[in-house]
């Protein structure tokens, strides 16, 4: 269940308001009485799933007026117990509202400092991990690396084309990407490059079911998002496709061994493309999208750009790995 609390003034619009609530067939809804006479506010207890109709009706209720806010809480139990719902109802029981997911989206893609250090502190671990052999470390790595929230910004910005989100998460990446590569390639001048590491050279290896992985993991973290799951298991997952890729490309840069890096380079584009379009794919699936008809149409054209590029570019990366053989163990002798 959630628990939408709706605070406008009391006038016409109210009415309106109180109309769309009773046509989205609400569990129950109580309209309260404030300390500032000119206002009122409404708690409406939904169940999951139908709350997007009703946060959509709201909006177009109120357009172009600024006294009323939506807040929405989520319900852990209530008694006596609901009936269960069936059909179409139920399918949709375990999605959250646009506006839930924007939220959390847009705060998981912000450049902070915060961002920044736990990129550093991840890519110390990974480099470390990888140059030694050691999975542990390399698995600690992706735990903690906070690569998902720029990624699902990404994808999310396309799916609603908003370019501010898109070019916001698109950002965030670069910079995390970027200082992953210029904290490897310091590492690689203290430390003696380890090309007997099984962890490493397996970062030189570009194989297909690299990108299915990938694809997978860009997938599973855009679902659990949009059912409203913790999405930090997913996370791992999400890490494991870039920051191991990133921290060996700065490792083999640094070391003078360039084929190598050229390789890990390609395995960390594939798995962005791959991460991308999965996440695209699913938001499209799961019917993330603008509630206006413009904004709607921006949204589809910038889906379509991104999901052709990505595809475009895992095809013919795809073709090369199967042609060139990238998928082969490297040979260092």
């Amino acid at each position: 269940m959630r628990r939408l609390d709706i605070h406008l003034s009391k006038d016409a619009a109210c009415d309106t308001v109180i109309s769309a609530i009773k046509a989205a067939d609400p569990i129950d809804y109580v309209i309260m009485e404030t300390e500032q006479k000119d206002r009122c506010m409404i708690s409406v207890f939904m169940r999951d799933g139908t709350n997007q109709t009703l946060m959509d009706n709201i909006q177009m209720a109120l357009e172009g007026r600024t006294d009323w806010r939506v807040m929405v809480l989520p319900i852990e139990a209530t008694a006596p117990k609901l009936e269960e719902i069936k059909g179409e109802k139920a399918a949709n029981a375990d999605q959250a509202t646009r506006e839930e997911l924007f939220s959390d989206i847009s705060n998981g893609a912000r450049l902070d400092r915060n961002f920044v250090i736990m990129v550093i502190l991840s890519t110390i671990v990974a480099a470390i991990g990888l140059n030694s052999d050691g999975i542990a470390a390399v698995i600690g790595a992706m735990v903690i690396a906070p690569l998902l929230g720029p990624i699902l910004g990404f994808s999310m910005g396309a799916a609603l084309g908003d370019f501010d989100l898109l070019k916001r998460g698109g950002a965030t990446l670069t910079v995390g990407i970027a200082t992953a590569l210029a904290v490897s390639f310091a590492i690689s001048f203290m430390l003696p490059l380890n090309l007997q590491s099984h962890e490493l050279m397996s970062r030189a290896e570009v194989r297909v079911d690299g990108l299915a992985l990938a694809m997978a993991a860009g997938g599973a973290a855009a679902l659990s998002l949009t059912r409203g799951q913790a999405e930090a298991l997913v996370g791992v997952m999400v890490a494991a496709a870039l920051l191991p890729p990133g921290a060996a490309l700065g490792l083999f840069a640094g070391g003078g061994e360039y084929d190598l890096a050229l390789r890990a380079a390609l395995l960390l584009a594939l798995n962005v493309a791959s991460l991308v379009l999965s996440a695209l794919i699913v938001f499209r699936l799961r019917k993330i999208r603008p509630r206006k008809w413009i904004e709607q149409k921006n949204a589809t054209w910038a889906v379509w750009i991104n999901a052709a590029l990505s595809a475009f570019f895992l095809i013919v990366a795809a073709t090369l790995i199967v042609l060139l053989d990238l998928g082969a163990k490297v040979d260092i002798g």
